[in-house]
């Protein structure tokens, strides 16, 4: 798999021809043989006891990479989309009802997504005013969730965004920055609502929005 997609990667032409041996003209979703036999024998590395429902869509390719670990569960109705990165899954991780996550993206072990949740690592691009942004190369910037994140309902992470260890971002938040390890997050943009205190060992208010350069979202 390692030579099909180093051969893919570096000439233009057979990226051509196999993408359209991947996909139809015109379509994004993976045909119906890579789906259902192509994906699940050469493509899909899963860890014992992983599952992902019946009804989630893998718009899974070769090109790049896709994992997932030890007991995650990718849940009915979710969009898992490795097209234009890989998609790193941890162990024990849930990635709840209808989330969409799109390369590239790395979600640690023990993290919970709820539901209805967006990770895109993809961005349109939008300078050329004579071409649709359709028409556009795409930009991506990996997206990361460390160990333990907790990420509630209808909330939004973008390109490039890094959640920290153990931090939680409230449902329904659009995060565009940072999190911080152990750090709670809300609102949008999201910004810091409460840090744990390692001497204390209590969450604590946040005194200010912005507490100095690292950890101002």
């Amino acid at each position: 798999m390692s030579f099909l997609r180093n051969k893919i990667n570096t000439s233009p032409g057979f990226k051509r021809f196999a993408h359209r041996l991947l996909v139809p003209k015109d379509d994004y979703r993976p045909r119906w043989w890579v789906r259902k036999i192509y994906n699940p024998l050469f493509v899909f590395k899963r860890g014992r006891g992983s599952s992902i429902r019946s009804t989630a869509r893998m718009d899974i390719l070769p090109k790049y990479l896709f994992y997932l670990g030890n007991a995650a569960i990718i849940e009915e109705y979710s969009v898992v989309n490795n097209i234009l990165g890989d998609v790193v899954i941890g162990n024990n991780a849930l990635i709840g009802l209808r989330c969409t996550v799109i390369g590239p993206v790395e979600i640690g072990n023990d993290v919970l997504l709820a539901q209805n949740i967006v990770l895109s690592g993809q961005n349109h691009g939008y300078e050329d005013v004579t071409m649709s942004i359709r028409e556009q190369k795409s930009i991506t910037g990996k997206i990361t969730i460390k160990d333990r994140a907790w990420i509630g309902a209808n909330a939004v992470v973008v390109a490039g965004v890094t959640i920290g260890k153990h931090s939680i971002v409230a449902a329904g938040s659009v995060v565009t920055k940072d999190v911080p390890d152990f750090t709670i997050v809300g609102g949008n943009p999201a910004k810091i609502l409460k840090q744990y205190n390692s001497a204390t060992k209590e969450w604590e208010r946040a005194k200010k929005k912005i507490i100095g350069n690292t950890a101002s979202i």
